[in-house]
């Protein structure tokens, strides 16, 4: 009769990534954020699908209840530049658009038709129609004629042709894409939807960035910065880079690693009343000149002059320079 083996316990080996759910989770008084060069090493897992998804799931969230500093924005944008590897290309406008739009239609998408027409080179890109009762930039890019792109070629041969490229998401940075998807399986939008907008996959001249929730955009401010990238942050009507003319707009910039800040006046007297329904046509029939916006033309006017303010423009040369870019459309879509 052979003896019994003795019983061994062994300690299994921590996972790579527990240490950064440990940082964010360890209680109140032993938890913190991550620095920078935590936040990079913990995206570079991420993007390299070396985490388990109850990992992913409980990082997401710590960081959403936490609130992302400008530290980790800025880690979590190196790791993805990093492991990007993107392609040169001349861009002149980082247009990032993740929201969509429930009070007002995308009156942001003829600006940025606009702009192009006149040879600002954009970049788009979004992460899909997510919420219900949202009007996403995805839905009406066949309409307006807005190239779609599935790779970085095709987005070089469309700023070559019509200066726009919307490029969505899920085809350049596809793990991002799926933490966004998480929303309904977590109930909360995660940290990935602000990081989106610090992105500028390309280096573009600048990125412009739409935050709607307070507080926020000087973090955001702050974490381009810290990039050493030339932004301006807004709290866009809705979450879109759309500057609302109904209210004081507060512009966060950031140009050579000096922030610097500008209030904008209102430009109605009254607010607009919203329309009791978005209809997507209603955009092309006002390109063409078929219909008249008061909203919508106060709207684009001013959102182009907030690019072209990001863009080196003062603001009244700005101003001026999106109404004349406006009245000298060529109306055919």
């Amino acid at each position: 009769m052979t003896e019994p083996r003795p019983l061994t316990l062994e300690t299994p080996a921590e996972h790579p990534f527990a240490e950064f759910v440990r940082i964010l989770g360890k209680g109140k008084r032993g938890a913190r954020g991550l620095t920078r060069e935590e936040a990079r090493a913990a995206m570079t897992l991420l993007l390299e699908g070396k985490v388990e998804d109850t990992q992913l799931g409980a990082f997401l969230m710590l960081l959403r209840h936490k609130e992302e500093s400008a530290e980790e924005l800025a880690g979590f944008t190196e790791a993805l530049r990093a492991h990007l590897q993107a392609p040169s290309i001349a861009v002149d406008l980082d247009w990032p658009t993740y929201a969509g739009k429930k009070r007002h239609l995308p009156w942001y998408l003829l600006a940025a038709k606009c702009l192009a027409g006149n040879g600002v080179r954009i970049l788009m890109h979004g992460g899909g129609a997510h919420t219900a009762g949202r009007m996403y930039s995805e839905q009406l890019l066949e309409l307006l004629q807005i190239p779609l792109c599935r790779d970085w070629a095709a987005v070089g041969n469309a700023l070559d042709q019509q200066q726009l490229a919307f490029f969505p998401l899920h085809d350049w940075a596809p793990q991002l894409q799926r933490m966004i998807d998480l929303r309904n399986t977590l109930g909360l939008r995660s940290p990935i939807h602000s990081l989106a907008r610090v992105l500028n996959p390309l280096g573009a001249r600048c990125g412009l960035q739409s935050i709607f929730h307070p507080g926020y955009q000087a973090v955001h401010r702050e974490a381009s910065r810290l990039l050493g990238d030339h932004a301006v942050v807004i709290k866009g009507d809705g979450g879109e880079i759309e500057v609302n003319p109904d209210v004081i707009s507060h512009l966060y910039g950031t140009t050579s690693g000096d922030a610097w800040d500008e209030e904008w006046p209102a430009l109605s007297e009254r607010r607009h009343v919203k329309p009791a329904t978005l209809q997507a046509e209603h955009l092309l029939a006002f390109w063409r000149g078929e219909v008249e916006d008061s909203y919508g033309e106060k709207a684009l006017i001013a959102t182009m002059a907030l690019a072209l303010r990001g863009l080196g423009q003062d603001r009244e040369q700005a101003f001026a320079t999106a109404q004349s870019y406006w009245d000298t459309r060529n109306k055919s879509i």
